[in-house]
């Protein structure tokens, strides 16, 4: 996990999506005020955790990364995922409340339907590297030089079909509401309908806010600035305003 500044007045843990690393936030370092320390959360498997065996439980997975974060939230934080990083994001957010640490300023639910109205039931089955790569042209998020390079592509294909595998293991689980708020976006032209989106709201009992931004399921990318001045403006309100001026 690469770390930033202990200055920052909150630090945003950033979980990547299906077949992603860590690394697709690099930029948001540069990007965001000084104030927010991005945290590149990066799952096993991939990125600078290669050597690691992949894994295909998302429960599994957020009780790890309880485990690998928790020295630091000794300040303000909040949670960032897209698709299968707001799954686990959503997961993890219950196990730190569930181990008695302090919940997240906001959950950031990106470019997914929200857990009680997932049906992800398809995913349990392992995908062949062609039906991968279809997946991939449907989703618009990945060059057309990149799916033809066959070197990339062995290396990535497993990364995908195993976060494929992982969407399959998510089962959702009635719990008390999350004792933070969460804020959704979503994307105009991705397949996620807006009630689905807007089912997000059941989850917390702290508040819900839900933003839609011109774009398909990689709209993060599309249109970063907006996505990273929407994230920007919610902290901004949530922080205490001594908090913002001491790092001015």
């Amino acid at each position: 996990m690469a770390r930033e500044s202990d200055n920052a007045a909150v630090r945003l843990f950033c979980l990547p999506y299906a077949g992603g690393s860590a690394m697709a936030y690099a930029r948001w370092r540069r990007l965001l005020p000084p104030w927010i320390a991005p945290e590149l959360v990066e799952f096993p498997g991939r990125g600078a955790r290669m050597d690691e065996p992949l894994g295909t439980d998302p429960h599994d997975l957020a009780w790890q990364l309880a485990d690998e974060i928790g020295d630091r939230l000794d300040r303000p934080y909040a949670l960032f995922g897209h698709s299968l990083g707001a799954v686990v994001a959503y997961e993890l957010a219950h196990v730190l409340v569930a181990r008695s640490a302090a919940p997240p300023l906001v959950l950031f639910a990106s470019g997914t339907e929200a857990p009680s109205v997932r049906d992800d039931s398809d995913w349990r089955r392992p995908r062949s590297d062609a039906e991968l790569i279809a997946e991939l042209r449907a989703m618009r998020g990945t060059p057309e030089e990149a799916i033809a390079s066959a070197e990339l592509m062995e290396t990535f294909l497993p990364i995908l079909r195993a976060d494929f595998l992982m969407c399959g293991a998510f089962a959702y689980r009635p719990r008390p509401k999350l004792p933070c708020p969460i804020h959704t976006l979503g994307g105009t032209e991705d397949d996620c309908a807006g009630a689905a989106l807007e089912a997000w709201g059941r989850e917390t009992e702290a508040g819900f806010r839900l933003d839609l931004v011109r774009g398909s399921h990689f709209f993060i990318h599309e249109r970063q600035a907006e996505v990273l001045s929407l994230i920007e403006k919610d902290l901004a309100e949530r922080l205490p305003k001594d908090a913002l001026a001491a790092t001015a």
